[in-house]
């Protein structure tokens, strides 16, 4: 299921509440609104955040910000047909709640072709234990 940035009356799942909370924060970091988000709450957990951002090397192509509760962030742009996402890179880190000034540094190395930041293959940050284990990680992220 695919939600807007806003919770639904009622759902149950423990961790969406802090990752609306995450992710108003980046979107805040990044500039753009919290309606560029979508959630889907299948596990594991993920998100999109549209961007209005052209990359080096894509001209033409649709930018967004992808996490998920395992790999945390990701850059991704459209294919042509504009169907399918094609991942770019990845943030990486000790976390998948990096910091949303980390969030915005990425994009901004992403947008100056600064390969510094970031990585190629995906990492595995953490493994999908359940609703519970996700709320925890959320909540003890640092927002500083």
């Amino acid at each position: 299921m695919t939600a807007s940035l806003h919770i639904p009356a009622g759902h149950s799942h423990p961790a969406f509440t802090a990752l609306w909370s995450y992710l108003a924060d980046v979107t805040a970091a990044l500039g753009v609104g919290p309606e560029s988000c979508t959630v889907d709450h299948d596990s594991p957990v993920s998100a999109y955040v549209a961007l209005d951002e052209r990359l080096p090397g894509y001209p033409g192509r649709d930018v967004a910000l992808l996490w998920d509760e395992v790999r945390g962030w990701a850059a991704a742009v459209e294919t042509h047909s504009g169907e399918d996402l094609i991942v770019v890179r990845h943030l990486g880190g000790p976390t998948v709640t990096p910091r949303p000034a980390d969030v915005a540094r990425f994009v901004k190395a992403l947008r100056e072709d600064d390969h510094r930041v970031g990585r190629l293959d995906p990492p595995e940050i953490r493994t999908a234990a359940g609703p519970a284990a996700l709320d925890a990680t959320l909540r003890a992220r640092s927002t500083t």
